[in-house]
């Protein structure tokens, strides 16, 4: 029997926004389509690009998704500026908890990657894709494509991740989804916010309309932003629901800088 893999997917409490205290899941339109471009994805041990705006709720739609589809089969990598195959490498020996000796010479490495990927079934969440080079996302092909792994890969990123895989005839042609994230509009925002914040749920839909059309639109984490601060000042002042006048006072704290 191979060896459990562990849950390496963030804990559900951090999914959230600056981890926002009583916010909840809400099955939007793009979370129960991530869900079940998910399922596809797993069941045909393919690769998937979900992209798209930040702020808009890509991962926490990825990750709370593959907590039901896939929870102990789940490794959630995610990069920063301009990694290199080799970050790659390194990060897989961490991730997959393989241990001893680090292999100094790429092609023994990767003959070791491809040992261990070829035990048992894995989900690879790449967040942040954007960030990777043409070179990283074939490294990503390269382990995909043989015959002996046993992996389903998920890029998510920015619109510059879509760019370079579309640019790429030979990744793009193994995207199995392509999922794009775009803001809500203010018709779901009166139904979605609500439901995701006690303290919407008691605000009044003018001063929900405002905060759409002067600050957040659609986009969760600005709503986050703004909801983490009011819920600050309320507190501070005693005060149980939100009104215009504490609105715009964390407006003013905010300015121009609401992502």
């Amino acid at each position: 029997m191979p060896m459990q893999v562990p849950d390496v997917l963030p804990a559900e409490a951090s999914d959230h926004y600056l981890n926002l205290p009583h916010a909840q899941v809400v099955a939007t339109d793009a979370l129960l389509t991530t869900r079940g471009n998910l399922r596809e994805v797993i069941d045909a041990r393919a690769m998937m690009c979900v992209h798209g705006d930040a702020g808009l709720g890509k991962t926490f739609s990825v990750n709370a998704s593959l907590r039901d589809l896939a929870p102990g089969q789940s490794h959630r990598i995610q990069f920063r500026e301009r990694p290199t195959p080799r970050y790659i490498r390194h990060k897989l020996f961490e991730t997959l908890k393989i241990g001893g000796r680090m292999p100094s010479r790429p092609a023994e490495f990767d003959k070791l990657l491809r040992n261990v990927l070829a035990e048992e079934f894995r989900v690879f969440v790449c967040d942040e894709a954007q960030w990777l080079s043409t070179e990283c996302f074939e490294y990503w092909r390269h382990l995909w494509d043989d015959r002996d792994t046993d992996l389903a890969v998920v890029f998510v990123g920015g619109d510059k991740c879509y760019e370079v895989l579309d640019s790429q005839p030979m990744l793009a042609s193994r995207m199995y989804v392509w999922q794009e994230y775009r803001q809500l509009t203010e018709k779901q925002v009166r139904e979605v916010i609500p439901a995701w914040h006690p303290l919407w749920a008691e605000a009044d839909r003018a001063d929900i309309d405002f905060v759409y059309r002067h600050a957040a639109r659609g986009n969760f984490r600005i709503w986050a932003k703004i909801t983490h601060q009011l819920l600050r000042m309320l507190s501070q002042h005693g005060q149980e629901r939100v009104d215009r006048v504490a609105i715009r006072k964390v407006f003013a704290r905010l300015g121009g800088h609401l992502i």
